[in-house]
């Protein structure tokens, strides 16, 4: 079985920083394309970043594009998130995902085959 585990989420500032971390197991980390999705109370899962397999393609949303980074160490079998800068908006469950191939289709949900519990990100203002 494939399992992903978040954290790093917590309560931050307006205008700080955080990094999450997302760390899988059960099979080769370095063959996964991975995401980051999140989902604010009453919204839609939205995505919010991507990675491919070697790390040289990353993707991201508009909304946080150049405040947020996402990385990837494959020999510790895991995929960061760092999120600078942050707004009240910015504040949700952030999920990491897996998946098994390299999709074009990497902004949406359902392309990911395995999820981690989420990690809740609070913006204080």
């Amino acid at each position: 079985q494939v399992q992903l585990v978040e954290s790093g989420g917590g309560l931050v500032q307006a205008g700080g920083s955080l990094r999450l971390s997302c760390v899988a197991s059960g099979r080769t980390f370095s063959s996964y394309f991975m995401g980051w999705f999140r989902q604010a109370p009453g919204k839609e899962r939205e995505f919010v970043a991507a990675i491919s397999r070697s790390a040289y393609s990353t993707y991201y949303a508009d909304s946080v594009k150049g405040r947020f980074t996402i990385s990837r160490d494959n020999a510790k079998n895991t995929v960061y998130l760092q999120i600078n800068s942050l707004k009240p908006e910015d504040a949700a469950v952030y999920y990491c995902a897996e998946d098994m191939h390299s999709s074009s289709r990497y902004a949406s949900w359902d392309e990911y085959e395995y999820w981690g519990p989420g990690t809740q990100v609070t913006v204080s203002s």
